[in-house]
């Protein structure tokens, strides 16, 4: 069976979306499954086995470039693919169900107009299936794979779950420690109400006895990190990372905190401690809980259907609560056996 699979974007909902993949390989071997993603993003998904091919898709350099012309070789690039048994189009936006459309298939899946945030996506599908659009992000998902291909993944499934993010070197070795608790701090994110205080992230690593290191992606996340330097001196900024790179250094700390954004919900997929930091977005739908992957939510009530970007609520979460959720977390899981790490 030849599966095709339609997740452009972000590094976050990718995640989110292919957790479900070790389980259709678990159900059908010898399947073929092939994942169409923006090229920018790719990274994400290399080195998975699970993952027969990455079919890229150039609309983030076309809508830099503002090129219609790059836009159309793309789309002109799909309808030239194999034909597939199905393409399940995980994303339902506008831009992933043309994509899907344009794939040739038996089957083109998708959700039904009442499910998704963008309706009109809706059409664009030859099977459409419906579920609460403020459900859950990865049970979304898990049920948009069960329904296409007669299969259950179930929560228990979830938790059980084995890694899913794969890299090829790590670059970063010498900014982990072996007697100290190593904790990732992510202060960045897509836009300014989902970033957690710059004072809170230097109170939290003044407060807890590890080996800190500050991630960056963008000049301005390099330059909240570098505050949260100038507080506390302790920490350790990194220079900019691969995709490649930034999954081996998650899968390499003892904790990772930051709000909510692609590199912390890389820590759920790689089985590291986390704790995701909510405010403007909904904690109960853009993670998934576990023993050892926490949230902290504001007491802002969430519109799922419309995100307001101007609720700064994350900024009253206490930097205090922070810590004694680390703290916990770390002596849950024996991080803090010195003598252990110094063997």
């Amino acid at each position: 069976m030849r599966i095709a699979i339609v997740k452009l974007s972000a590094i976050g909902d990718i995640i989110h979306s292919m957790v479900v993949l070790q389980f259709i390989k678990e159900e059908y071997p010898d399947s073929i499954i092939d994942w169409f993603v923006d090229n920018s993003l790719k990274g994400v998904l290399e080195n998975n086995h699970h993952i027969n091919q990455i079919q890229t898709i150039r609309f983030k350099e076309a809508k830099k470039k503002k090129s219609p012309l790059l836009f159309i070789n793309e789309f002109k690039k799909l309808r030239k693919l194999k034909k597939y048994d199905l393409v399940i189009d995980i994303q339902n936006l506008v831009k992933s169900a043309i994509v899907a459309r344009l794939i040739p298939s038996n089957r083109t899946i998708g959700l039904d107009k009442k499910s998704s945030r963008e309706s009109i996506a809706s059409i664009f599908y030859s099977e459409k299936y419906t579920i609460d659009h403020s459900l859950n992000v990865i049970k979304r998902n898990t049920f948009i794979i069960n329904k296409a291909l007669n299969i259950n993944i179930t929560n228990d499934d979830i938790i059980r779950k084995k890694p899913f993010l794969f890299f090829d070197n790590f670059s970063c070795a010498h900014l982990i420690s072996k007697r100290q608790s190593n904790i990732l701090l992510i202060p960045g994110a897509s836009f300014e109400s989902k970033i957690y205080p710059i004072k809170s992230y230097a109170k939290i690593s003044q407060k807890i006895n590890g080996n800190f290191i500050i991630l960056w992606g963008s000049p301005s996340e390099l330059l909240i990190a570098e505050k949260i330097k100038l507080l506390s001196p302790k920490v350790h900024v990194v220079t900019k990372l691969s995709l490649d790179n930034l999954k081996a250094l998650i899968s390499n700390v003892d904790l990772i905190i930051g709000s909510d954004t692609g590199p912390v919900h890389m820590a759920w997929a790689l089985n590291k401690a986390s704790i995701t930091l909510f405010g403007s977005t909904p904690g109960y739908r853009n993670s998934y809980v576990t023993k050892i992957n926490q949230i902290i939510e504001s007491q802002s009530k969430v519109n799922p259907f419309k995100i307001d970007k101007s609720d700064f609520s994350i900024q009253e979460i206490k930097a205090e609560d922070v810590v004694e959720l680390s703290q916990k977390l770390l002596m849950d899981n024996n991080f803090l056996n010195l003598s252990t790490r110094s063997q």
